[in-house]
């Protein structure tokens, strides 16, 4: 059972040495099944509306003292897209300026392997997420470190595939 009230507030929130937000995010993603539930090669990702507006994302949030990378990148995506699922190896790191801050904030991507996407979510009446496909999401997302994520690991599951198609 998930918990079904985000965390908020600062107070627990962790900085880098030069006095930067660390924020920790996850491409949440899965291969689109058809009608008969047979799983094909076409890979969909889930983009989030931002909290204050219509801008689309992956989810992503401060990475607090109390918890590991992976744990954040976890609970973000279960506070902000209502999915579950596997976190798989970061995808990297970037330092980027908030727009709303004007600050420098260090963040961190991973892969989160969907397994269920959940009814109720703790930002549910706050947020739309949506389920599209690689070149949508990179037109449609708001970060251009997102989008180097994303590209990121679009290229790991390609060499992925392909390295599971020469063994076979």
């Amino acid at each position: 059972m998930a918990c079904l009230v985000s965390r908020t507030g600062r107070e627990m929130q962790r900085y880098n040495s030069s006095g930067g937000r660390q924020v920790v995010g996850c491409i949440p993603y899965r291969y689109k099944e058809d009608i008969d539930g047979n799983v094909s090669n076409e890979l969909e990702v889930l983009v989030v509306s931002s909290q204050k507006g219509q801008a689309l994302m992956f989810p992503k949030g401060g990475w607090e003292l109390d918890e590991s990378v992976e744990e954040a990148a976890y609970r973000e995506s279960m506070e902000e897209a209502g999915v579950t699922g596997i976190v798989e190896p970061e995808l990297g790191q970037w330092s980027f300026i908030s727009k709303r801050h004007g600050s420098y904030y260090e963040g961190h991507m991973f892969p989160l392997l969907v397994k269920e996407q959940l009814d109720l979510w703790p930002e549910k009446d706050l947020r739309r997420r949506i389920w599209m496909n690689v070149d949508e999401a990179r037109e449609v997302c708001q970060h251009w470190w997102m989008k180097e994520a994303l590209d990121i690991l679009v290229q790991r599951l390609t060499n992925l595939q392909q390295n599971t198609n020469t063994q076979c």
